[in-house]
């Protein structure tokens, strides 16, 4: 199952007692903060969470799935995720 933003907000409501609004007004605002972060380059780390990281590709040589034909691939830029080891035991059960 995935945890959807609905969701954080129903979380937010009921265990800090906020109302609905003022919850989704937090994690939207949290979220565009992160998003104009990420835009302009700047890494995004919550600690004990991980680390979000802007990554620029160059262009390379790829293929089509759906026909073989070989092209090349423009270069963009990509966000990766770096799970904090917090968070990695923590899932893994591991008490430290």
């Amino acid at each position: 199952m995935t945890l959807t933003k609905a969701q954080i907000v129903e979380v937010i409501q009921n265990q800090l007692s906020f109302p609905k609004n003022q919850s989704t007004e937090i994690i939207e605002t949290m979220l565009e903060i992160m998003k104009r972060s990420l835009e302009t380059g700047e890494d995004v780390l919550i600690s004990g969470f991980g680390k979000f990281c802007l990554r620029e590709k160059s262009k390379r040589k790829g293929r089509n799935p759906a026909t073989g034909e070989d092209m090349i691939l423009d270069e963009r830029r990509v966000i990766t995720f770096n799970c904090s080891d917090i968070l990695k035991r923590r899932i893994n059960g591991e008490k430290k």
